[in-house]
């Protein structure tokens, strides 16, 4: 593996190099980094008016946001799903 005397140095040499050529990726191992922040995209949803009333309720209630209770209300439904067996892990 060469050394770079800058950021740039590295940058222009990785723009035309594959790792392959330094690492031997037939030895690598799957590892989970749980304390990662997962990246978000924000998306447009239209909701009912009143399923957005009850989602306000339902969280004033916890104490919390109401799009921040609509997350988990999604994350805990997916779980549901794919331990289920509906559909399979990308």
């Amino acid at each position: 593996m060469p050394i770079f005397k800058t950021e740039d140095e590295e940058r222009a040499f990785w723009a035309t190099h594959d790792s392959t050529e330094f690492i031997d990726w037939s030895k690598a191992k799957p590892t989970v980094f749980p304390n990662l922040k997962p990246s978000t995209k924000t998306i447009s949803l239209r909701l009912p008016e009143s399923m957005i009333a009850a989602l306000k309720v339902l969280a004033n209630k916890r104490d919390v946001p109401y799009q921040s209770l609509l997350k988990i209300f999604l994350a805990e439904k997916v779980q549901e799903e794919m331990r289920q067996g509906h559909v399979k892990p990308a």
